[in-house]
């Protein structure tokens, strides 16, 4: 089994760092968001190959470059990110995913220790084409209050609280039906892998859900969120075993 990570994307929401170096670049305590990643995947025996989807033509090429040291001898595979949409890249790694029924599809900006042996019982047990991370506690970055006629009777200061719905994560395990539903859709200029292909898969009944529980997770969209979540990332990483 393959592990996939998408390290493409123009990274806006990471302005101004992401203009200097790529989002998988974002450092933490001295490393790099994706060498987080990287090993992680690595603790698992069923993962055999890691490939990174990325812009090695632009800022992309610092993740090459990192990988190309022999201090950091990962056997990793890099193919270039064509600007195609998330599902449109997926087209790149279809050679690559020979005598495999599935594979991991992880978006670079998602740090999470969450357990992709359990992931992937629940992705076989329900019989599904795809299975997407999910959670329904979220930690709010706000103060609330109890508020009753008006008037304030209790703050709450940063809960936890229940969603309503299920908050999908950027963590995926994709059967191989994926890739023929993206190129059922090549005429498209950019393919959206939710849009375009898991939406109608889900009204077929055919995307399981793995709700990662009391695990923590954070979108790692720029520098200032890490340092803003420290505590939240010191536990995952903590979690993630480094």
């Amino acid at each position: 089994m393959k592990a996939i990570i998408l390290a493409g994307g123009k990274g806006t929401r990471g302005k101004p760092y992401t203009e200097y170096f790529p989002k998988a670049m974002t450092p933490i305590n001295d490393k790099p968001l994706i060498d987080y990643i990287v090993k992680y995947l690595n603790s698992f025996d069923f993962i055999k190959e890691i490939i990174i989807i990325s812009d090695y033509t632009g800022l992309g090429g610092q993740i090459k470059n990192y990988y190309n040291n022999p201090k950091n001898g990962k056997k990793i595979t890099f193919v270039q990110d064509t600007q195609s949409g998330t599902g449109g890249d997926l087209l790149h790694i279809e050679d690559k995913l020979k005598g495999d029924s599935e594979f991991v599809l992880w978006f670079v900006d998602n740090l999470c220790a969450i357990d992709l042996v359990k992931m992937r019982k629940v992705f076989k047990e329900k019989n599904s084409t795809a299975c997407i991370a999910t959670r329904t506690k979220r930690k709010e970055e706000t103060g609330f209050a109890v508020v009753e006629n008006g008037i304030i009777k209790e703050f709450k200061e940063k809960p936890t609280m229940k969603l309503q719905l299920s908050e999908c994560l950027g963590i995926y395990i994709l059967g191989k039906e994926v890739i023929k539903r993206i190129k059922a859709k090549i005429k498209q200029k950019e393919i959206n892998l939710s849009f375009d292909v898991l939406q109608q898969l889900s009204k077929e009944g055919k995307i399981s859900a793995y709700d990662i529980g009391e695990k923590e997770w954070i979108d790692a969209e720029s520098p200032m969120v890490l340092e803003r979540n420290e505590v939240t990332v010191k536990k995952i990483i903590k979690q993630m075993g480094f």
